[in-house]
């Protein structure tokens, strides 16, 4: 048991470095706003989406600006097989006699795949209650971490990780574009459009990675896991939402075409969002017909949804990368008389997304008409960049 902690843990020896981390400012102040509260974060969001990163660079933050000392630092991955016969308490006692900590001292926790650990909540619960274990956590499955929330109720904050911004990209890609050169943020943009923001793929480039993460997230993550007797029919269903990616999706439509019923299409709809591949928009508009009316969605990286559909309709593409980059605003859509507007978010922005094109005349009507506090037109990524978020 010690050398795995170890292992998992080598800031415990005094030769390790940890600067070989590529930084993400921005959700990493998300977690540390939380850092001195006595809740439990839990870090979610489409596998592979850089949890783990993330947790190492706070691990990294503390150490060298927090003066934290390191062997009040513990992570492990709850997903090791060698760990699997040991529960959280026990995992958390072993590592405080390796470094002879008494309860009484502070710890800082990081449990990486915290859904692999039966009772989990139960266990965080009896941490949380002792007031010594500062714990951040991550799961890729936002099913489970809804069904075991009532437990920690009023004792934990949920931080979604996003796919990398076009900003991020551009530092994981080792790009720094100049004001001289500005004409050049239009190019590279489309190439973030056509890559996406999945860390690994990035800097790899490899379709194989993507390909990969689809097969395990739809055979593992909902198939296997709900025990699902049709894995095809959930491949097509994948692969219809992907064509219909910033579309209204019809859950009648959907059943019809892949024979199913409806509220089977609605349930594997959930799944699917569950597992964050898809996010789902609600029309704008009192509580019924938020429920009722059909949703919007959207894909939760391009590069997954580029590889699916192939590189076309840019302006589909950016509009799924605004939403990207309000969803903390809960946007939801217009829709009135036959027209749309793509975004109402909760500051009461009214939002039209319009890559290098123009609204139709009654299009403008309902985008000048709707009440909201501000109205913005994004024609590019100049335009986005240029909004405070």
């Amino acid at each position: 048991m010690e050398d795995i902690l170890y292992r998992y843990n080598p800031w415990w020896e005094e030769s390790h470095n940890l600067e070989s981390i590529i930084e993400r400012p921005v959700p990493l102040e998300r977690m540390k706003k939380h850092l001195h509260s006595g809740h439990i974060v839990f870090l979610t969001g489409l596998r592979r989406i850089g949890k783990t990163t993330l947790l190492k660079l706070l691990i990294k933050d503390l150490i060298q600006k927090e003066q934290v000392k390191p062997e009040h630092i513990c992570y492990i991955s709850l997903d090791d097989y060698l760990l699997s016969k040991r529960n959280i308490l026990e995992i958390v006692e072993e590592y405080r006699k390796i470094h002879k900590l008494s309860f009484r001292q502070k710890i800082f926790l990081f449990l990486d795949e915290i859904s692999y650990q039966k009772d989990y909540e139960i266990q965080l619960k009896n941490l949380y209650d002792l007031r010594t274990a500062k714990t951040y956590a991550s799961s890729s499955s936002a099913s489970i971490l809804k069904s075991r929330k009532p437990y920690l109720t009023g004792r934990s904050v949920t931080i979604e990780v996003l796919p990398l911004d076009f900003q991020e990209y551009l530092i994981f890609k080792q790009v720094k574009i100049s004001r001289a050169d500005s004409h050049l943020i239009d190019r590279y943009f489309e190439d973030f459009l056509k890559t996406g923001g999945l860390p690994e793929y990035v800097l790899r480039g490899d379709i194989e990675y993507l390909k990969e993460l689809v097969d395990d997230i739809i055979y593992k993550d909902i198939v296997a896991f709900h025990n699902i007797k049709n894995p095809q029919l959930m491949k097509d269903y994948f692969l219809l939402l992907m064509e219909r990616a910033g579309k209204i999706g019809s859950i009648n439509k959907i059943a019809n075409i892949l024979k199913i019923s409806p509220d089977t299409a609605k349930r594997y709809l959930e799944m699917f969002a569950d597992t964050y591949l898809f996010h789902l928009v609600s029309r704008c508009g009192k509580t019924n017909v938020k429920i009722l009316a059909p949703k919007k969605v959207y894909a939760a990286d391009l590069g997954v949804r580029t590889l699916y559909t192939g590189f076309r309709d840019i302006g589909s593409l950016f509009e799924n990368y605004v939403y990207l980059r309000i969803k903390h605003l809960n946007p939801c859509y217009v829709y009135e008389d036959g027209s749309e507007i793509d975004f109402l978010n909760s500051e009461k922005t009214l939002i039209e997304v319009k890559y290098h094109s123009q609204m139709t005349k009654k299009q403008q009507d309902l985008f000048n008409t709707y009440p909201a506090k501000k109205r913005v037109i994004l024609t590019g990524i100049k335009d986005l960049e240029g909004l405070k978020l």
